[in-house]
């Protein structure tokens, strides 16, 4: 009888850790752990109940199965001098083996199959109709996003209006990348010479933090991006301040860092609108994100460090420690280039 107890105060203790561990899974903030199971909008709310339905399922079976398991290890404890009739007892094997192993898993798979299809289909034809359109492009590593309507470019950061439906056309420029934004919708592939499409609707404001999901190199663990949700008024303000062009400097010591800026290099990767440099060719620099409004973001190198002058300080002139084999190359300047460098690209709003 001791053997049987402790048989049977271990599977309630693995059914106590199973429980356990799928209330773990619920972030404290979703802003700054990203889970499906924290959806904050339509898309995601659709794979996050598919899930829990997926887990109550399994949750059943499994509590089902133990069950059966201990009154097999009870009864055959007990039967001791009554012997069961061989027909009968086949007769029960049978009928166990029709309904447990044929019909109970025909049940639930149909369940799950059917709710899976049901949930595919809401994410793939989402209610309303998108009035945003954004090109997302996948680099080495790094995301391009376009604002094709509004002639807008920017860097692994997508401002959304909240309750609005967006589009997204997503492209790879090198290899397959996967958009992923777990607490807004699921992933989608990026795949060269081909475009996929996605719809992003946040139903709360707040930065939600995406990721690529598809090994894509060396780097492919830093390639992140933060989505902004805002109000449609700060949405359209923030429209309007993208739009301008960056400022002439207002003082020797910025227009000594735009010098910087063009000597060193960085405007063969690098595009800043309203730069007058006409021996660049425009049309070529797409090697690095546009700076236009740099200080505007909330991070830089594919969400990998924080916006602020000493991260920026870092990645200037060590990116290789950063990011070893991305694309920007070390910058070896002095001290006082860097901090009139650092100046106008402070500038850059």
């Amino acid at each position: 009888m001791t053997i049987v107890r402790r048989r049977c105060l271990a599977c309630l203790y693995c059914l106590t850790c199973l429980v356990a561990s799928g209330c773990a899974a619920v972030p404290i903030s979703p802003s700054k752990t990203p889970s499906t199971l924290a959806p904050s909008g339509p898309n995601a709310a659709h794979i996050a109940s598919l899930w829990w339905v997926m887990l109550e399922l399994g949750t059943l079976i499994f509590v089902l199965v133990v069950v059966l398991l201990a009154m097999a290890i009870l009864r055959g404890r007990r039967a001791t001098s009554t012997t069961v009739p061989e027909s009968h007892g086949g007769d029960v094997g049978r009928r166990w083996i029709l309904l447990g192993g044929l019909a109970l898993p025909l049940v639930v798979l149909a369940i799950v199959f059917g709710y899976s299809i049901y949930t595919l289909a809401r994410v793939e034809n989402p209610q309303g109709q998108a009035t945003i359109h954004i090109q997302v492009v996948g680099r080495r590593w790094w995301w391009e996003v376009n604002y094709l309507d509004q002639g807008i470019a920017t860097a692994n950061e997508l401002h959304l209006p909240v309750g609005v439906p967006v589009q997204l056309q997503l492209e790879s420029a090198d290899v397959i990348h996967s958009f992923w934004v777990p607490e807004l919708a699921g992933k989608m592939d990026l795949i060269p010479s081909r475009i996929n499409t996605i719809t992003l609707q946040s139903d709360h404001i707040g930065v939600y933090r995406g990721e690529c999901a598809e090994f894509c190199g060396l780097q492919h663990a830093h390639m992140a991006f933060m989505v902004v949700t805002q109000s449609t008024g700060d949405f359209n303000t923030w429209l309007t301040a993208q739009q301008q062009q960056a400022p002439p400097p207002p003082n020797p010591v910025v227009q000594r860092g735009q010098q910087v800026f063009m000597s060193a290099g960085c405007v063969f990767c690098h595009t800043v609108r309203g730069l007058n440099d006409k021996s660049i060719d425009r049309s070529a620099v797409d090697l690095g994100p546009d700076l236009t409004h740099l200080k505007s973001r909330l991070t830089i190198a594919g969400a990998s460090l924080t916006q602020n002058r000493g991260n920026l300080a870092g990645w200037i002139i060590d990116p290789q420690h950063v990011k070893p084999g991305s694309l920007m190359p070390n910058q070896y300047m002095n001290s006082q280039d860097l901090q009139t460098l650092l100046a106008y690209m402070a500038t850059l709003q």
